[in-house]
């Protein structure tokens, strides 16, 4: 089973490794669903030995319906996560009306090159997804992440059945969203490829001084003296635990 941990900080990149995931899904911006990294991100990420590196691609939070401009801005990470050696590039569009944007999507598989390309939980979000899976696998992806469009990917087990069964090989199909070591593996008795999972957990801020007056971020609920973080110890449960899996 490959194992991806979606990592919002380098230094999460180096826990997959020490940890012995397969591979990483880099972002940034979890509040927000996950937004392309920065360019030092991506180029230190794609220093640490015996990782595979994913980039996301993706300008903004929200919807996955993107204007002429965004769609430029794309087109110019795919390249340069290309241009830094990066295994694959993660993308979703769709259109107005809910579906998979077939056009932009393959020209983004066709400026990945090399790269494998994979379409994210921007999938979860079509009208259709049997009409979805059929689109995303003429574009050329290689690799769906899903949670069988529902919340979580334990809440969508038998939809991700139905998807698996339907690709038969045509594509992967990696399931993610509210993986953990409890579910885990229920999640790859579906006949998934992969799992994807965040083990997310919060660092809290050094600050001894906090001034209370003030929020930068202006939304609340999020926390301003609080980092989300992988945390080690639930990454190597969630790789026991499939391991378990694979013994039994």
């Amino acid at each position: 089973m490959t194992t991806e941990l979606c990592a919002y900080s380098v230094e999460s990149c180096s826990i997959a490794a020490r940890c012995g995931a397969t591979r990483v899904e880099l972002c940034a911006a979890p509040y927000e669903g996950g937004t392309t990294p920065s360019a030092a991100a991506i180029r230190m990420a794609r220093r640490i030995p015996g990782l595979q590196l994913s980039v996301m691609i993706r300008p903004r939070g929200g919807d996955f319906l993107y204007s002429d401009a965004e769609f430029r801005q794309m087109i110019e990470e795919v390249r340069f996560a290309r241009d830094e050696g990066a295994d694959c590039a993660v993308f979703g569009l769709l259109t107005a009306d809910g579906r998979v944007d077939r056009e932009r999507t393959a020209a983004l598989v066709a400026e990945a090159g090399p790269m494998r390309a994979v379409f994210h939980r921007a999938f979860d979000m079509a009208r259709d997804l049997p009409e979805a899976l059929e689109t995303v696998i003429r574009t050329g992806c290689a690799r769906i992440l899903t949670s069988g469009g529902c919340n979580t990917a334990e809440e969508g087990l038998e939809p991700l059945r139905r998807l698996v069964r339907r690709a038969a090989g045509r594509i992967e199909i990696m399931a993610g969203s509210g993986v953990n070591p409890a579910n885990v593996g229920r999640i790859a008795a579906t006949g998934i490829d992969a799992v994807h999972f965040s083990a997310r957990s919060m660092r809290e801020s050094g600050m001894t001084w906090r001034n209370p007056a003030i929020s930068m971020g202006g939304v609340p609920g999020i926390p301003e003296f609080a980092s989300p973080c992988a945390d080690e110890g639930i990454v190597r449960r969630i790789l026991c635990a499939l391991d378990a899996c694979g013994r039994s």
